[in-house]
């Protein structure tokens, strides 16, 4: 039987969900810069307890975050859990109109599940449906429809390791092309403010790793 790849932020390891999925998928733990769950190219998921989502609606964080989420993938989900959305002293229509203007303004599917195993088969289906299915691969970076020739540029230097969005464009500032990016050498980049000897190695190791099938 095939098994879905499933990719989750090192942080969930202490939800006990990445140990759930790995009887049913291929788990890959990973630190990442946006979502929880990585289910294909174009689905990730952000994951909240009930009291965590009411914590980042008042701190308004929430918002940003889910904001991350839609400019990197194409169809982000976000996952309440548990049964205690309700349990602070907090107007329930104030809730119900932050999750109308995800569902509306945000364009975030939300989904609300009661416990672990729960969301943990939720990430199953949708995985499987997405990989085997609708034929999508997984990936660390979701596809943004409709972006500028700027954009694309910064979104394929930020796939090198361990570049945030701020050293793309210092890396694009200071080569001018993204050929240029990829083609310097050990030295060169390490010219730019923020890359030092480890990181110049992995983005040279990567650059000249042999491809194996």
């Amino acid at each position: 039987m095939r098994h879905p790849k499933i990719i989750a932020d090192s942080r969930e390891i202490f939800s006990g969900i990445p140990s759930l999925l790995e009887e049913m998928a291929d788990v890959e733990i990973r630190q990442l810069p946006v979502a929880d769950y990585i289910l294909s190219e174009r689905v990730a998921v952000e994951r909240k307890k009930a009291r965590d989502f009411l914590d980042s609606l008042i701190r308004k964080r929430i918002f940003e975050q889910v904001t991350r989420l839609r400019e990197a993938y194409e169809k982000p989900v976000l996952i309440i859990e548990d049964e205690g959305l309700f349990s602070r002293n907090i107007d329930r229509r104030a809730i119900y109109g932050a999750i109308a203007s995800l569902l509306t303004d945000y364009e975030i599917s939300v989904i609300r599940t009661r416990s672990a195993e729960e969301t943990a088969m939720l990430l199953y289906a949708i995985s499987a449906r997405e990989q085997f299915k609708r034929k999508r691969e997984i990936a660390l970076r979701g596809k943004k429809p409709g972006m500028s020739l700027r954009e694309r540029q910064q979104f394929v230097v930020e796939g090198l390791p361990d570049v945030s969005a701020v050293l793309a464009k210092r890396l694009l500032l200071h080569f001018g092309t993204v050929r240029n990016v990829m083609m310097a050498g050990m030295e060169e980049l390490m010219e730019v403010e923020g890359i030092g000897k480890k990181k110049a190695e992995k983005i040279t190791q990567l650059m000249d790793a042999q491809w194996e099938d």
